[in-house]
């Protein structure tokens, strides 16, 4: 019995010998926790920017003091190929580069114009980037992106780039996309991709008499076959508004024309396209419902006449931004790919033709339903 014991107990301390243990893992304070990741693409050479930021100064605790500058840290990269760029950062960090934090990438036109699908791929093979980071597009330079701080000089986690917070603002209606959403409207037939772009407001806001420049949405890059087609700018985007389901609040200034004399605020709005082909071509009949609640009244007006001025500022909005969306053969709101759905037939026949089928008066009837449920705090004034 003892001399089968002794043998067991071999056993175990020889498979105990065997196992690998944690002596190869790092210890957390030892990585450089990579946060957002800027690429560029200048004379044949991919350039990549990492940014790493200290969580101990990030991290709010009872410690922490409001206002007090945060470093952020940026490394540089070049290679032929993105993870060449990328490897090439990791040469000289010092510290292994920890990617599982990764939030936002952002691109410049350049590579865009190259391809995003082939950037995004050569990042997502990475085990620990996840596929939900967040993608923008830019024209500014990528340092001055990456070392962009919050207000109160917060770290840069508390800016819209990494939040994707939707600001009460008419102007903020272009939603952030994740990096898997983005490859899948690539990917779909017809569908007209769209990557918001990010600029810096350089002179609105200052600390003491010192401008501190902040993240806004300046638009919104649109592609076709994986490149960048062109670029509208947020203010030609208006119309798009109403075909975000997913838009929590935006103002409305009343009337469209002329002095104002009121602001509703509408939210939620309910888009529905429905194609209507007649002899080998087709047109779209648009439908809006929305529900707002009116946020400032200058002028007495009834509610019904504000509901009124509020569909005629939305159908308006959505026929301005058709007209410049297809001077610059945008499709914004995703006419071509309702067809698609709805009339596949139909829609490879006209596809064959020319990629870009739309005709500048393809929408043929917007309709609008604006329902104002509330007047604030103060009393509406009815018919």
């Amino acid at each position: 019995m003892r001399i089968v014991r002794r043998f067991a107990l071999c056993l175990i301390l020889s498979a105990v010998s065997v196992l690998q243990g944690c002596a190869g893992a790092k210890d957390i304070q030892n990585l450089a926790y990579v946060t957002a990741l800027g690429v560029d693409f200048v004379e044949g050479q991919y350039i990549a920017y990492v940014q790493v930021l200290n969580f101990a100064n990030v991290a709010r605790t009872e410690n922490s003091q409001l206002g007090k500058e945060i470093p952020i840290w940026v490394g540089k990269g070049v290679g032929e190929t993105v993870s060449g760029a990328v490897s090439d950062v990791s040469v000289i960090s010092q510290l292994r580069l920890f990617w599982g934090h990764l939030k936002a990438v952002v691109l410049t036109e350049n590579v865009m114009r190259k391809g995003v699908v082939d950037t995004y791929n050569a990042l997502n093979r990475y085990r620990e980037i996840r596929y939900n980071v967040l993608v923008y597009g830019t024209k500014e330079n990528l340092r001055d992106v990456l070392i962009q701080k919050s207000l109160l000089n917060l770290s840069p986690l508390d800016t819209i780039m990494f939040t994707a917070a939707q600001l009460n603002s008419q102007r903020s209606f272009i939603l952030s996309v994740t990096g898997n959403r983005a490859v899948a409207n690539l990917n779909e037939p017809a569908h007209a991709s769209m990557l918001p772009s990010l600029a810096l407001a350089r002179h609105s806001w200052t600390e003491d008499t010192k401008d501190k420049s902040m993240f806004r949405v300046s638009g919104a890059y649109f592609f076709e076959n994986h490149q960048m087609r062109s670029w509208m700018s947020v203010y030609d985007l208006l119309g798009i508004r109403w075909s975000e389901s997913k838009l929590q609040r935006t103002p409305v200034r009343l009337p469209m024309s002329g002095p104002p004399t009121s602001v509703v605020v509408l939210s939620n709005p309910r888009m529905t396209i429905r194609p209507v082909s007649a002899g080998g071509d087709v047109r779209f009949d648009l439908s809006v419902k929305v529900h707002g609640y009116v946020n400032e009244l200058i002028k007495n007006n009834s509610m019904t006449t504000l509901e009124r001025q509020a569909g005629e500022v939305i159908r308006g909005e959505i026929l301005e931004t058709y007209e410049k969306a297809y001077k610059l053969r945008c499709d914004p709101f995703n006419l071509r790919e309702t067809l698609y759905r709805r009339q596949p037939r139909l829609f490879r026949k006209l596809y064959k033709g020319d990629p870009f089928f739309l005709r500048p008066d393809a929408i043929r009837d917007i309709k609008v339903r604006v329902h104002l449920s509330s007047t604030g705090k103060y009393k509406g004034f009815t018919d």
